[in-house]
């Protein structure tokens, strides 16, 4: 005799063990930038054949669309709106503390949730359901007028608070004559013997 209390638990169980492996492989690949995003774009140009291929569900790719916009301007934007007087800012002048720009979406995150998002309409197009016809034209017009809209506002927000949403670590400024180097210590690296 099976009992229910047991059915539940082996499901909880065995759903358990499968998201602790999935996130071990997330764990796994995220150091691999290059490696994620070439996945990526393989998972976005198997999406795209496969609906210039069918022809339809056009209304998908918009919804696809729309939240894309939505992850770029979280990934472009930093965690705390130099808007708001509490919030920690980027440094103005050269005498400032270097601080990195913080994304209110990282790097991985918006790999993760793109990718996802592109699995997911990619399984849409499986079910006829999802196929609404509607003129791709408009939504394709509509899409590019708010992108356009919407990455002014971001480059305008950029431009007036003066901060670029990408970080390479800190600035190394070059200074004039170097102080000589004690005796027999080895030439600054970089530097050849001359």
């Amino acid at each position: 005799m099976i009992n229910d209390g047991d059915h539940g638990y082996g499901w909880g169980r065995i759903s358990a063990k499968a998201s602790s492996r999935f996130q071990h492989v997330l764990d796994k690949i995220t150091p691999y930038y290059a490696y994620r995003w070439v996945g990526f774009l393989v998972v976005v140009i198997m999406y795209g054949v496969r609906v210039t291929y069918l022809k339809g569900f056009y209304i998908v790719t918009y919804g696809l669309g729309i939240y894309l916009l939505n992850r770029l301007i979280g990934f472009l934007s930093p965690q705390f709106d130099p808007e708001f007087d509490n919030s920690p800012s980027l440094p103005t002048k050269s005498d400032q503390e270097f601080k990195p720009f913080i994304r209110r979406l990282p790097e991985f995150k918006f790999w993760y949730s793109c990718t996802k998002a592109f699995c997911i309409s990619f399984l849409m197009t499986f079910f006829p359901i999802f196929d609404v016809p509607v003129f791709w034209p408009i939504l394709l017009m509509y899409w590019t007028v708010l992108f356009f809209l919407t990455m002014k506002r971001q480059i305008r927000h950029m431009i007036k608070h003066k901060y670029l949403p990408f970080s390479y670590g800190k600035r190394k400024y070059k200074g004039g004559k170097a102080a000589p180097a004690a005796p027999g210590a080895p030439p600054p690296a970089g530097k050849g013997n001359e």
